[in-house]
């Protein structure tokens, strides 16, 4: 097994991330599909016109239920669909992730880091925007949204119906194998990790949390969207207060310390360490990182927010702008200001080798806690498993989407039962190996998506313009239901 994962995972890096064509940069790789998601980040913003600035108030307004009409079609409420997205979000990536691409690229991969949230908005509008506009309505009463409609459905609009529909089946492909992998095994692997250390049995029997997880996951999972989306809205609040409150502790013990923590963030971020990789290592280890925590730019969200109750597909897409700037330009800069100012992180400039690092990330943000309040690893725990938990029961509903797409509703339940059984297998398997393999995955999905996003970007745009301008003429106001 463990020969057939390092198969698959070297030739989705040398083909899938183009590495064997490009030169190494300051001695480190600079992946293909890091450079699309910067770019494409960047042009989708400037094409909108900062709509992750001036939207943003607008977007509260939504979240909090303003603008309902009796027109809105869908099986959950926007904010629903937020929580549900966020929880497959906001998890392990913002303890482990961060604590690993800090290790591997310095202080600085921070600041990528959080330019990566900001660009991320605008990814994450603009794919939810089109998993609105191109969603299905299924006889047995779900949707099913997300990339595969949109890049299927879609691109068949632009006169590329076979193009597209061969993309969207690669795409549901990775979904799955992403679902497994990152949404899954990679949870567990770190989780355990933190587990072990509070609760002793489990190094003897780690598949004993492996079973737990699986059992507690199935209760939410086989209930589908609704059932999620209901567990999602009540958790997701909760443990991003819980986890904050640690945060804010720990800042407040190193209150005077916080400006220099910037100071070293934004200095290493364009003149960093040399055994940081330099400015590409920082650069790449921030926006990888960021990726595997927001997922913007992948496509996954869509699946969640496919199913919300609106009217305009616009609506949905500003909704969802909250996910990585509560994950990323929040969480992840909280965390990474725990690890820095603590200097946990792998002994400050020494920068730790890749493999270790996979297996250590929540580990190094555990120690980070553990400096300041004895207690804190527990509470973390317990936080980590929440965290986990919430990432699962979404990602398994993302890859059961994907899974209903190729080969049809009536199969799903064999789905999740492999999903539940992925559970355990993570709990024997090596678990960097799993972080490598996952990493590569999601990854993955962003290349036949953000290729979708460029070419359907000027549809996006007409409606962004056209929703705009009701807005501004009070349309929108007059048609909302007052309570």
């Amino acid at each position: 097994m463990k020969e057939l994962f390092l198969l698959i995972n070297d030739l989705f890096n040398n083909i899938l991330f183009f590495d064997i064509f490009f030169n190494q940069i300051e001695g480190v790789t600079f992946p293909f599909v890091v450079a699309l998601l910067i770019v494409s980040g960047v042009y989708l913003t400037l094409k909108m016109g900062f709509v992750n600035l001036r939207m943003f108030r607008h977007s509260l307004a939504i979240v909090r239920g303003k603008y309902k009409t009796r027109e809105d079609k869908g099986v959950i409420s926007p904010f629903q669909s937020l929580a549900t997205a966020l929880s497959a979000t906001v998890g392990i990536g913002n303890i482990a992730a961060v604590s690993i691409a800090i290790s591997l690229g310095g202080a600085g991969a921070a600041f990528w880091m959080i330019l990566a949230g900001f660009l991320g908005m605008t990814l994450k509008f603009t794919e939810v925007t089109l998993s609105i506009k191109y969603r299905q309505f299924l006889p047995d009463g779900t949707i099913i949204g997300g990339g595969m409609e949109y890049l299927s459905r879609g691109l068949a609009d632009k006169g590329m119906g076979k193009i597209g529909k061969a993309i969207a089946m690669i795409f549901a492909f990775f979904m799955i194998l992403g679902a497994l992998g990152a949404g899954n095994t990679f949870q567990i692997s770190q989780s355990l990790s933190i587990v072990q250390g509070q609760i002793p049995i489990f190094n003897d029997y780690p598949w004993a949390f492996g079973v737990i997880m699986a059992f507690v996951t199935g209760l939410v999972i086989i209930g589908g969207i609704k059932r999620i989306a209901h567990v999602a809205e009540k958790i997701v609040p909760l443990m991003v207060v819980f986890y904050l409150l640690m945060v804010f502790w720990v800042l407040g013990t190193y209150f005077t310390s916080i400006p220099d923590a910037f100071a070293l963030i934004f200095r290493e971020a364009f003149s960093p360490t040399a055994v940081a990789g330099g400015l590409f290592g920082a650069m790449v280890q921030g926006f990888q990182r960021a990726v595997f925590s927001n997922e913007a730019g992948l496509g996954s969200a869509g699946i969640a927010h496919s199913a919300s109750r609106v009217k305009y597909p616009i609506r949905q897409g500003l909704v969802s702008l909250y996910e990585p700037f509560v994950d990323t330009v929040v969480v992840c800069t909280m965390t990474a200001l725990v690890v820095i100012l603590t200097g946990s992180y792998l002994g400050g400039t020494e920068v730790l080798d890749a493999a270790i690092a996979a297996k250590q990330g929540a580990v190094i943000t555990s120690t980070a806690f553990g400096s300041v309040v004895s207690w804190f690893p527990t509470i973390l725990g317990f936080a980590i498993f929440m965290f986990a938990f919430s990432t699962m029961i979404s990602w398994s509903y993302y890859g059961e989407r994907a899974w209903v797409y190729l080969f049809g509703a009536k199969s799903s339940i064999i789905y999740k039962l492999i999903f539940l059984g992925f559970i355990v297998i993570a709990t024997v398997m090596d678990t960097g190996l799993m972080v490598d393999f996952s990493s590569t995955l999601f990854l993955a999905l962003a290349i036949p998506n953000l290729f979708g996003l460029i070419i359907m970007s000027g549809d996006v745009r007409k409606m962004l313009t056209d929703y705009t301008k009701k807005l501004k003429s009070g349309e929108l106001d007059a048609e909302a239901i007052r309570d």
